[in-house]
Formats: C-alpha cells, sequence, structure tokens
C-alpha cells in the first residue's frame, strides 16, 4: 500500500479515526500518495481567483497530485445562471464553490462525500455549525471550507455626536440611538439614519438580518418533522396561530420604517444601506465581514468600526448568520474520485487557514476558528462565524421574494403581521411541495 500524501495525514488527522475499515476505504477512495496524478480539475467560483491561485500554487509543491487543479473566477451576479447552463451542456467544471443556503436547490447537481468517508458526527465536530445545511442523508453535499459571518458596521463620529461611545450590545438599545441619531429636514424626510431595518428592497442583507432576529427570538423558518421532511415553521399551528417569536422579530424589525414611531430611522426612498453607511449617513449596517474591504474602499475617510450583531437581553448564546462557502462535486465530472479528493485536500487544516487568510474570511473549520487571531477584525470574525447558524433554505431567490412580501406587507399596512406571517408560511410550503 503506498504512503499517504502529507495532505492526507492532516486529512484524516483533523476528521478523527474513522475506525480501520474507515480509514482502509478512504486510503482506497483517494488514491496513492503525492506521486499519483489526480489528473485536470477545474473549479469555479465567484471568489477573488488570484488568492485560490495563489493557495493552490503553494498546496501543489507539496503535493504533486494538484498541479493540475485550475480555479476560474465567475461573476457574481450571473454564476448560478452560467453554472447550470454549462452542467445542462455537460461543459462545466468538476469543483464549484457551493454556498450553504444554495445546498438544498442545487443537491441534484452535486455528488456528495459518503458518509462512510465523512460520518455526520466528524463532520459537525470539524466544521460550524452554520454548514449543518451542506449534511444530507447520502452525505455532505460539499467540503466546508470558508465561513463569512454577519457582524454589525458602526460609524464612530455619529454615535459620538449622539452621545453613544460604544455600538449596542442587545436589541433593546437600537430605540435609543434611533431617537437620537435620526435628522429630519423641513419636509420630514430623513437625511440622517441610524439602522437601516423595516424595509426591504433597499437593505442589504435583508433576508438574513430578519432570519436572524428570528432565530434570535427562538422561532425557525423550516424545520424537519418527525418523518424528517422538511417543512415550513414560520406559522405554528397552535392556538396561538402565530408563532410568538416570528411575530415578536417582524414586529422590531417593521419598527424601523413606521413614521409614527419615535424610533422611525428608514425609508424606502433611501439609498441603499451599504451606500449610506459609507457615505456617512447611517449609523449601524449589518454586512458581512467580506464587506469591510468593500466599505473601506466606497471611502476612505470613512470612521467605523466592527462589532457583534446585538442579541436579545438575557440569551442563553449569541447567534449570528453566515455564508459557508463550500466545494462541491459536480455530477458532469468526467473525474469525480478526483474532485472529491481535491475538495477534502482544499478543506483541510493548513490548506484551510491559508484560504481563509488570502481572502480575508474566516475558515469554517472550529479549531481555526478557536485559535486567537489579534490583528485587525479576525478575532471577531472568527468568534462570529462560530455562533452563526443556519436555516435549510429550498430555494433562496424564491424565499427572498416570500421575505420581501412578508415584510412590504406589513409596512404597506396591507396586512397584519400575524397574516402576513401566515402567508408567508402558506408560500414557503408551495415550494416544499406541501
Amino acid at each position: 500500500m503506498k504512503n499517504f500524501s502529507p495532505f492526507q495525514v492532516i486529512l484524516l488527522a483533523a476528521f478523527g479515526a474513522f475506525g480501520v475499515a474507515g480509514i482502509l476505504i478512504f486510503a482506497l477512495f483517494v488514491g496513492g500518495g503525492g506521486g499519483s496524478g489526480i489528473g485536470p480539475i477545474t473549479i469555479w467560483g465567484p471568489l477573488n481567483p488570484s488568492a485560490f491561485a495563489a493557495v493552490i500554487r503553494q498546496v501543489a509543491e507539496d503535493d504533486s497530485r494538484l498541479g493540475q487543479v485550475t480555479y476560474v473566477e465567475k461573476d457574481s451576479e450571473t454564476y448560478e445562471e452560467e453554472l447550470l447552463n454549462a452542467l445542462a451542456s455537460g461543459t462545466g467544471p468538476d469543483l464549484f464553490l457551493l454556498r450553504q443556503d444554495y445546498a438544498m436547490r442545487d443537491s441534484g447537481k452535486v455528488v456528495a462525500i459518503p458518509t462512510s468517508l465523512l460520518p455526520e458526527a466528524q463532520f459537525k465536530n470539524v466544521f460550524v455549525e452554520a454548514a449543518d445545511p451542506y449534511f444530507t442523508p447520502s452525505g455532505a453535499l460539499a467540503a466546508p471550507i470558508l465561513a463569512d459571518p454577519l457582524v454589525m458596521y458602526w460609524n464612530k463620529d455619529v454615535l459620538a455626536t449622539a452621545g453613544f461611545a460604544q455600538a449596542p450590545k442587545v436589541w433593546s438599545e437600537l430605540n435609543d440611538i434611533a431617537k437620537a441619531v435620526v435628522k429630519k429636514n423641513e419636509s420630514g424626510s430623513i437625511t440622517k439614519a441610524a439602522v437601516a431595518f423595516g424595509e426591504y428592497q433597499n437593505v442589504n442583507n435583508a433576508k438574513d438580518i430578519i432570519a436572524t432576529l428570528i432565530l434570535q427570538a427562538g422561532g425557525s423558518i423550516t424545520s424537519r418533522d418527525n418523518t424528517g421532511r422538511l417543512v415550513p415553521s414560520l406559522s405554528q399551528r397552535t392556538g396561538v396561530g402565530t408563532s410568538q417569536a416570528v411575530e415578536s422579530a417582524i414586529r422590531f424589525y417593521t419598527e424601523f420604517a413606521d413614521p409614527s414611531k419615535a424610533d422611525y430611522s428608514w425609508s424606502r426612498a433611501l439609498p441603499e444601506a451599504r451606500a449610506a453607511f459609507a457615505a456617512g449617513d447611517l449609523a449601524l449596517y449589518f454586512g458581512y465581514a467580506s464587506e469591510a474591504p468593500l466599505i473601506s474602499r466606497m471611502n476612505p475617510n470613512l470612521n467605523f468600526s466592527v462589532a457583534p450583531v446585538p442579541q436579545v437581553q438575557g440569551a442563553e448564546r449569541a447567534i449570528t448568520a453566515a455564508h459557508v462557502w463550500g466545494l462541491a462535486t459536480t455530477r458532469t465530472s468526467k473525474n469525480p474520485q478526483g474532485a472529491i479528493t481535491v475538495a477534502t485536500l482544499l478543506a483541510a487544516r493548513e490548506v484551510s487557514a491559508a484560504l481563509s487568510t488570502a481572502l480575508g474570511i474566516p475558515s469554517a473549520r472550529r479549531d481555526l476558528l478557536s485559535q486567537p487571531r489579534l490583528e485587525g477584525s479576525e478575532d471577531l470574525f472568527n468568534k462570529q462565524a462560530i455562533v452563526a447558524k443556519s436555516w435549510t433554505d429550498p430555494d433562496p431567490q424564491k424565499t427572498d421574494s416570500i421575505f420581501r412580501a412578508m415584510i412590504e406587507g406589513v409596512t404597506s399596512g396591507a396586512l397584519r403581521i400575524t397574516e402576513s406571517i401566515q402567508r408567508a408560511n402558506q408560500e414557503l410550503a408551495v415550494i416544499l411541495g406541501q
């Protein structure tokens, strides 16, 4: 039997002992040591190509089998459509970057990593909780490599002028901040905003913010019934009628767009939230860790910092959202075993750490996130990735429309909060085929 390459040893150590049979299966599956070639493997994704190229080149110096691995960047706006068309025509990549919220929708495009190679317990011990949507009864749909958490960006100057020295830690603080920060012109239009909550179309990451509020309040969006079937759970069929947790989350979010409220802070007439924050006209912006360089480029003179997403007062644990990126093997790959080998090697400890550093996004591995990293906001980003949670999204594009209708039904006055939530729950059921 041939020797393991250094990366295979790292991967086996990270995943823990599968038992003798499991190790033998893994060894046979990935083939021999560094001298055996995998062949050409193409990866598609919307992330920085130079970072991937540099890391892959470095890895290939230690494992010659990865010498023919190529990463191709795709436009994030057209990525999904281009991938779908390429796979349909049989010209797609061997691996592609799959975000965890697309895992259920895109499961038919993927060859799962079998549970015989990566059992569920090992998957959950190695990778962050936000990666859980990747795991199915047939195995892991992707090998997680990066976790991009939702964080709060805050304008130091705006908050200081209003008398606040620190970023809010609990949601109840936002009400006082809004009352102190918001400025209006003679016509009553907002010129200086506190938080971009309440509307949908001009709020970046609106669905993820709302989902975070729901999860923090103890609610859920989808869940598994006693047969394992995925069902909608925004509205519970109980005597109360609607989940109180979901209702409280939607009420809190939409309150900031109500002109009759003292903490009125946002309207659909304002520019996009991120642009308003970069311009210095928004005190608090909720975005992903990966957005930090973009915000700095948009306004190099902006005096801002980053903080954890606020929590519910007295909560037992912190919760935020995250975009997890994993490498998935396509069903059209002519070399699926080689593709899975590459995916697992790139998810190994040292390689995942290198990708995290190169891309400025936390690793999806628990062992790396628990290590102190004190440069800039790295430690904060890592800690937020640890507490991040996900929900199983059946189709991100369709659920985006459902969430928008749920919020706008309330802010327009067309529906009461309970009615809007119940309608959203019914629309989720349709997507899930119920």
